[in-house]
């Protein structure tokens, strides 16, 4: 195992494209690592420069105290497990795993005897003799960890190793990830641009965007307090809804109506540069609305108001319900990239004067599509930022990623 740290670390090509920008950030020991973001942010690139397989154009590269910039990739002590698995369609299962041990003149018997064992942990006993072309997908994938695993290095470095697996697989496999991991507490860093992934997986997550760190921190302090639109934008399925607000004293003035800002939320927008705002940015999850015939406006305040449903799509426990808000769109380069990364800038509508949101809501809701349905918004849980630079108003002294990077790991949630 090893802690491994980017100290300043920029990818610059020939042409003169930063790929990654500064990069500043510290794997602890034994620690899963995320690194999340959309298509072309410089995570894949990050973690190549972990393997050695890129130059690092400036900063120093730490793997186990030592500066590794100019070391070999095979001299790092690391293993890598890649979106294709690599396998030796001529070799079975057995020496596939192998393979890397044999090259490196180890033992028959202690080759024999990693193997074996990394087998008993991936399950693939039965399928020690048999060739990838008679293995299902998670089963090549799992085969191409194992090959990983019997090297016994300081660190896995894994790049979107599911992403060609199926949606039902693929949330088996993270389970066997999240289980090789805490059993073995190899230190690792695992890129995917699935944020639903990145949450299960990571001890902590590192959101990156245009090769710049975003934010650093656990699951919970992600999707809790993001430190920016970007972030706000990127954690959680389904995504935050952005409307465009107005700071009244104790209230801030939305398309749905008034909100009471709650006690701590006005000591963290005193506390951070949000003090003397006006027109803010509100970011409302769709977790925190609910049918409002089912109380809870009574037991915590808060606004409701009347939407129509256009759709509703049943999760069996739950209800996702789409309808729109008359208002103007928010303004923003961050959400205008998030958009245009998840193929929805060029959807119908996209220019109109209606918002359209998203809320989740419990089972027991009687919404109805295409009928009105009274909402309720619980305000404890409202996201407010600053239109101009897009930094959230509440976040205070987080705002700084570098220093989120220096945290201890926190616990998988």
């Amino acid at each position: 195992m090893a802690e491994i740290e980017f100290e300043d670390v920029t990818k610059r090509y020939p042409d003169g494209f930063e790929a990654v920008k500064h990069f500043n950030l510290d794997v602890h020991d034994g620690e899963l690592m995320v690194l999340v973001g959309p298509s072309g942010c410089g995570k894949s690139t990050a973690l190549r420069m972990v393997a050695g397989l890129e130059d690092i154009s400036s900063g120093e590269l730490k793997i186990d105290q030592d500066v590794v910039n100019d070391r070999a990739p095979k001299d790092r002590d690391i293993a890598m497990v890649f979106q294709n698995y690599a396998l030796y369609p001529h070799m079975t299962v057995r020496e596939n795993m192998g393979f890397a041990l044999k090259l490196a003149k180890v033992p028959q018997a202690e080759i024999d005897s990693k193997v074996a064992e990394a087998a008993r942990i991936l399950d693939l006993e039965p399928h020690l003799d048999r060739k990838p072309a008679n293995l299902s997908g998670g089963q090549r994938q799992r085969v191409a960890m194992g090959r990983a695993i019997v090297r016994d290095p300081k660190a896995f470095l894994m790049d979107e190793p599911l992403s060609n697996l199926d949606a039902k697989l693929r949330v088996q496999m993270r389970t066997v990830v999240a289980r090789i991991q805490q059993r073995l507490q190899t230190t690792t860093i695992y890129v995917t641009h699935d944020q639903t992934e990145a949450m299960t997986l990571g001890n902590r997550i590192t959101v990156m965007r245009a090769g710049e760190l975003q934010q650093v921190g656990s699951p919970t302090e992600l999707y809790s307090r993001p430190v920016n639109l970007f972030v706000a934008g990127f954690i959680g399925s389904p995504s935050m809804n952005f409307l465009p607000g107005e700071l009244e004293g104790n209230n801030v003035r939305l398309p749905i109506g008034s909100l009471p800002l709650p006690d701590e939320l006005r000591r963290r927008l005193e506390a951070g540069p949000g003090q003397g705002r006006r027109q803010v940015i509100a970011g409302l999850r769709p977790d925190h609305f609910e049918d409002a015939a089912l109380g809870g406006s009574q037991q915590h305040g808060g606004a409701t108001f009347r939407a129509n449903i256009d759709v509703l799509e049943s999760l069996g426990s739950e209800y996702y319900a789409y309808f729109e808000v008359e208002s103007e769109r928010v303004a923003s380069r961050e959400l205008e990239e998030l958009a245009q990364d998840a193929g929805a800038a060029d959807l119908p509508g996209a220019g109109s004067q209606q918002v359209q949101m998203v809320a989740r809501l419990s089972g027991a809701t009687k919404a109805k599509p295409g009928q009105p349905l009274e909402l309720w918004f619980d305000p404890q849980h409202l996201q407010l930022f600053d239109p101009e630079s897009g930094r959230s108003l509440l976040a205070g002294g987080q705002q700084q990623p570098a220093a989120a990077a220096t945290q201890p790991p926190a616990q998988p949630v």
